[in-house]
């Protein structure tokens, strides 16, 4: 059985493995527009900037504003969770390396039962047998279903377009796909069911769902992505304090030392952590900056 499975983490915990492709014309005529926020001193000089990003987006998706390709000419470095989302190839074999290091047993025997036909109905969407994620550790499991999940595309995220325009600019990793992979796989193994689970449950409405994330995100209404984001997977306090709040705290960290230098960034993550009061901009006005949403 092939273990080259390339998964994707759902809505704004994504790091996305996919093959490379062009990314299409971006440009959003008019608003509204996807949020953006200004990050000064207590002088009020602009230290940098930041952007919720969504990583899969349907074809053909406008969204940059004049106001971002402001921004993007006038930032010195981009700041990412992942920076080789191009990469593939090893992308997928770090992804191998960690999946299946464990024995991990019948997927079905991790899955609840009230959920089983969500799983079949994935199976009969990815064309695989029933046993092909039994060697996969469950969070992998749970990743790898979310990928069939979906129905926007990687190849049209947020992300990837912002990378491309760095191209010739010094970009900042927070995590590296190496990190983001090794937050879930040490995740308890309860935690782990827990995540499978979400996604299996999520995905009775994922085709809706996925648009209405993107909608929202399209229109910068954060209220709204605070609802959907706060849903399913992250309804669970011990996979939000893992998957969220733990790792904005870290970033918080990082970008202040990344202020504190003359470059300015624009800090480009998964828009759902950029909200509510354990979001990236909440984080950095506690440590003294002034955010601003200027989009």
């Amino acid at each position: 059985m092939s273990r080259r499975f390339l998964p994707a983490l759902c809505a704004s915990l994504a790091l996305l493995l996919a093959s490379c492709s062009q990314q299409p014309d971006t440009a959003k005529p008019e608003g509204p527009y996807p949020a953006l926020w200004e990050i000064s001193d207590g002088n009020g000089a602009v230290e940098g900037w930041m952007f919720g990003t969504i990583h899969a987006l349907p074809d053909d998706t406008k969204w940059r504003s004049p106001q971002l390709d402001t921004v993007l000419g006038e930032a010195d470095m981009l700041v990412v969770e992942v920076a080789n989302l191009e990469d593939g190839a090893e992308l997928s074999r770090l992804f191998e390396q960690m999946a299946f290091d464990r024995p991990a047993g019948p997927i079905v025997d991790r899955i609840d039962p009230n959920l089983r036909s969500e799983f079949e109905a994935l199976l009969v969407k990815a064309k695989v047998r029933r046993t092909y994620f039994d060697p996969m550790e469950s969070w992998a499991a749970a990743l790898a279903l979310a990928q069939v999940a979906q129905s926007a595309k990687s190849e049209n995220g947020a992300d990837r377009a912002l990378l491309a325009e760095f191209d010739k600019r010094e970009v900042v990793e927070l995590e590296g796909a190496r990190g983001q992979l090794a937050i879930f796989d040490s995740l308890p193994e309860a935690e782990q069911r827990d995540l499978l689970n979400a996604v299996l449950e999520e995905s009775r409405d994922y085709e809706g769902e996925i648009g209405t994330l993107a909608q929202a995100w399209l229109e910068g209404d954060t209220d709204r992505l605070s609802q959907l984001t706060r849903r399913g997977i992250l309804a669970d306090p011990e996979l939000e304090e893992a998957l969220l709040t733990r790792r904005n705290s870290d970033w918080a960290a990082q970008v202040e030392n990344l202020l504190s230098a003359q470059d300015r960034p624009l800090i480009a993550v998964g828009a759902g952590h950029l909200l509510g009061d354990e979001g990236l901009p909440a984080k950095l006005e506690a440590r003294g900056y002034a955010i601003r949403r200027i989009e």
